[in-house]
């Protein structure tokens, strides 16, 4: 097989690049994700509460959450909402240094270029006049006072998260002439939405601030988080605006000591969890592993329709079946399992020691995530499937080295539970702490 089919094949598997709704090598993966639906659990609320809902949604990095809140977006809008959708980290805000002031300058921002034909935007355009001065002591702008029309408001606020993103040396000093008028910047943004609602239908509006779950947990010298600070103490700020909203959250936060305090101030936070490959007793989950199988087809059947997966495009289904247990159903390590192996790739089929090669790779990247006093608390996790209230162990999490599960019993209740990567199964540490563990059991 040709080296442009490689290519092709290749290119399919862009691991940063979330599927846009009706994009063919889609795989509806809900049955195996403990019966999961983004439409129900986030959607129906949305069509109908009469009232503004605030909602959040989460699950590990690379899951598949954008891909899905994509098809929200298609959903709610073909029952006749306008959606502004945004991905906050690509130019918003800078995940390893965020404030809630970054993320309702995101906002603004975005309402407002979307909106911009459905309301005036006098109240925001006042905003910004006030913070004239200051502004131009941060050289954001020289524009004259006189100037501020429509197109100069946009670029204003751009220019503000842009800055934010880009130059800390001025980001706390922006943070602080912000955050001292925030409560005026909410009150001008929902006098520009509740003017563009009187234009929609139903005044039906809905935003979605995508990848805020990316944001990198910092503990304060008092025990609490930057976590703690956007989401909790500013989840009034959060709520305020006068539309449907849904924040990403990082999954860490969910599953804190701040858990009650999450769902009283949110409601229940919905949790896009892991493609089950296997079942609690580590024998391999068939529905899980057809799925994972069906997602590598379909991107490669765009351009090998009548390659076989199991013996032209991998050298035997073992190869194939092999990649996707070790991935443990994370979407994003499939993805980034099968470039790897691609590399090491000139002539199909995908060998097993090129799929080696990227299981090795990925593993030893696991190997440097983990602190030598977290192996004993991996292996736990792997033990008991459950996770303790703890920062350690949410750490994990965060970082991906611990995975969530969900599935439904014959009962028809929804089990959640947590394991290991099965990357991490496979190190020499891990595998030390989990004989000693069990050692100490039997003894």
């Amino acid at each position: 097989m040709s080296e442009e089919l490689i290519t092709n094949i290749y290119n399919a598997f862009d691991p940063f690049q979330p599927l846009e709704p009706d994009d063919p090598v889609y795989v509806d993966c809900h049955q195996v994700r403990g019966d999961e639906n983004i439409f129900r659990e986030l959607g129906k609320k949305i069509i109908r509460s009469k009232q503004p809902t605030c909602q959040l949604y989460t699950g590990h990095r690379g899951v598949g959450k954008s891909t899905e809140l994509k098809r929200l977006k298609k959903h709610l809008e073909e029952k006749g909402f306008f959606v502004v959708y945004f991905a906050a980290d690509q130019e918003d805000i800078d995940p390893e240094d965020a404030q809630y002031t970054d993320i309702l300058l995101a906002c603004t921002r975005h309402i407002l270029e979307e909106l911009k034909n459905l309301a005036s935007p006098k109240p925001l355009q006042e905003w910004l006049k006030g913070r004239w001065q200051s502004l131009q002591n941060l050289a954001l702008t020289e524009v004259s006072l006189e100037t501020v029309s429509l197109e100069t408001t946009i670029s204003q606020f751009a220019k503000l998260t842009a800055t934010l993103k880009a130059v800390p040396s001025t980001r706390e000093t922006i943070r602080k002439q912000v955050d001292i008028h925030s409560i005026s910047l909410i009150d001008a943004l929902n006098e520009f939405i509740t003017e563009a609602k009187t234009k929609l239908k139903d005044s039906k509006l809905a935003v979605i601030a995508d990848n805020l779950d990316r944001i990198v947990p910092v503990t304060r010298a008092d025990g609490r988080s930057n976590h703690d600070e956007i989401f909790l103490d500013r989840c009034g700020q959060l709520r305020a605006l006068q539309c449907h909203v849904i924040y990403t959250v990082p999954i860490s936060l969910v599953y804190s000591n701040r858990a009650t305090q999450v769902r009283d101030n949110y409601g229940d936070c919905q949790v896009l969890p892991m493609i089950m490959v296997r079942n609690t007793d580590d024998s391999v989950y068939e529905p899980g592993l057809k799925a994972l199988k069906e997602l590598i087809g379909k991107r490669v059947g765009q351009f090998a329709p009548d390659a076989s997966l199991d013996t032209e495009i991998f050298d035997k289904s073992e190869t194939i079946e092999r990649l996707c247990l070790a991935s443990g159903g994370h979407v994003r390590e499939v993805m980034q399992l099968m470039e790897t192996a691609l590399d090491w790739t000139d002539d199909l089929p995908i060998t097993n020691n090129a799929v080696q090669r990227a299981i090795t790779k990925a593993r030893n990247n696991y190997r440097n995530a983990v602190d030598a006093e977290d192996w004993q608390k991996l292996a736990e996790v792997s033990v008991s499937k459950s996770v303790p209230n703890d920062l350690d162990y949410r750490n994990l999490l965060f970082n991906r080295c611990l995975l969530e599960y969900r599935h439904v019993d014959e009962r028809g209740e929804i089990k959640r539970w947590h394991d290991a990567h099965p990357l991490i199964k496979e190190i020499d540490e891990f595998r030390e702490a989990f004989d000693t563990m069990k050692k100490g059991e039997s003894a």
